[in-house]
């Protein structure tokens, strides 16, 4: 796995686009995508094409942010290496990995184009490790290491910043260390994917359901209410909350259901509203959330 620097910002275009000559060749591309996927991209001043490509594919690499580098060749400076890889016409891109030419085209294409060959260009190296790092923070948080996931969640956002996952992580990561204004500031501030990332929403709801907690009345009180009046449905609703604040998830989720199976409009279908809050909260295919939406649906279709 490649070590993560929590301080790490996206690599400046000078660090991801550069001219390389004969002397820099093998530097610049064959041991440099060992590491990183380079794209080389052979040209020359005269050439109509490449005035039009060359920028596209600048534009496309700098919108990678870091999963692939961009080396320019003049062919008319560096003769010998376009010999060598037998450059026929211009403009020619290759895109090379772990020190051999892998794919690459002629001539100008369409952006569509561009942005298909970058993506599966930058394939080629998988996710840099950012998998098991994800693996390695959930497991810190699971064990109650709260800041040490939140730096590893920030160390992959330095090399993914639209990881909606990471992000996510880092919400719940304040969450757990009872910072529930960070996690808010952190919600507020997602941008891009990351504010419709299925695990920034998961994130959202959680902090909801805290905030709930806070003011959660005393279990035991909630259900001598509601045994003496089924009916007192804001009590079965105080109570659902009362029982998530402590733990207990799926009981909270059956007196919802008891609740929205009783009167489904009441306070605006709270019940409902709750229940997805709850199920939003837990992951896909928690059993809570898988039974407690079936049940839900077959209340609601029935």
């Amino acid at each position: 796995m490649l070590e993560l620097n929590p301080n790490a910002e996206a690599a400046p275009a000078g660090d991801l686009i550069k001219d390389a000559s004969e002397a820099t060749f093998m530097a610049d591309v064959v041991e440099a995508s060992n590491t990183v996927p380079i794209i080389v991209d052979f040209w020359a001043p005269w050439c109509g094409p490449c005035k039009t490509l060359t920028p596209a594919l600048e534009e496309a690499v700098t919108k990678a942010k870091g999963k692939v580098q961009l080396v320019k060749v003049n062919v008319d400076e560096n003769q010998q290496i376009a010999a060598q890889l037998r450059i026929q016409s211009i403009p020619t891109i290759y895109a090379f990995w772990q020190g051999q030419p892998v794919d690459g085209f002629q001539g100008a294409v369409p952006g569509s184009e561009i942005t298909a060959f970058i993506d599966r260009v930058a394939a080629l190296a998988g996710d840099g490790g950012l998998g098991e790092a994800l693996e390695a923070a959930e497991a810190m948080l699971d064990e109650g290491a709260a800041a040490d996931a939140a730096q590893t969640f920030a160390a992959i956002l330095g090399e993914d910043p639209e990881n909606g996952a990471a992000y996510g992580g880092m919400i719940r990561a304040q969450l757990a260390a009872g910072q529930l204004d960070q996690a808010q500031s952190l919600l507020d501030n997602a941008q891009g994917k990351l504010t419709t990332a299925p695990e920034v929403e998961a994130a959202r709801a959680m902090l909801e359901l805290a905030r709930q907690a806070e003011d959660a009345g005393p279990v035991t009180e909630l259900r001598a209410a509601v045994e003496a009046n089924p009916d007192d449905h804001q009590a079965r609703f105080d109570l659902a909350q009362a029982l998530h604040a402590s733990g207990e998830v799926e009981e909270a989720v059956t007196e919802l259901l008891e609740l929205f199976r009783r009167d489904r409009e009441w306070n605006d279908a709270a019940a409902k509203t709750q229940l997805f809050t709850i199920f939003d909260a837990l992951k896909p295919q928690d059993p809570i959330a898988l039974n407690g939406r079936r049940k839900l649906s077959s209340m609601i279709f029935a």
